[in-house]
């Protein structure tokens, strides 16, 4: 089992980890990247982690999550493009990536298509659902604007993760 302890509230996890149907971190100042390991959560249907100051890319095995219906990652600092394999999320009906630092084409599926402008703008895509058609010479033009502070505790993502991959097991 693993204790964690998070503003003054401790609570201890063992193997009913695995079985967490959903996670709300948002607004919540968590700094670095998302952890690969996150996608070990494979009962997982709902991932808030939107209003915090979380860099790098989108890890790629998140679209092993087949269960996932919601997913939140916007007004982050995300860089890089969305990646392909987040096409796999079949029962996806909530999808918000808005205000982060993301580029390149939206990924072509059915699902990521289905999804409003507004879960998108902020960032430097194209591609539909956007009006902005992807070019090799053009670089979209939606820039984010994330100079806004947040207060609040700071939580390190890191020891979030390190705690996951121990109760995890790896």
């Amino acid at each position: 089992s693993a204790l964690l302890v998070l503003k003054g509230r401790q609570d201890e996890y063992g193997a009913t980890l695995g079985l967490v149907t959903s996670i709300d971190l948002s607004t919540n100042s968590l700094t670095g990247e998302i952890p690969k390991e996150i996608a070990r959560l494979v009962e997982l249907r709902s991932l808030n982690l939107s209003g915090n100051l979380l860099t790098g890319n989108i890890p790629d095995n998140i679209g092993n999550m087949k269960l996932m219906e919601s997913l939140d990652l916007s007004m982050n600092r995300l860089n890089g493009e969305i990646p392909l394999s987040l096409s796999n999320l079949n029962f996806l009906n909530h999808f918000n990536v808005s205000y982060n630092n993301l580029t390149g084409q939206i990924p072509t599926s059915t699902q990521l298509q289905s999804f409003e402008n507004l879960s998108y703008m902020g960032n430097h895509l194209c591609g539909p659902p956007l009006t902005k058609n992807c070019t090799s010479k053009s670089i979209p033009t939606d820039i984010a604007n994330n100079g806004s502070s947040n207060e609040g505790s700071k939580v390190n993502w890191l020891y979030v993760s390190i705690v996951l991959g121990f109760v995890m097991g790896f």
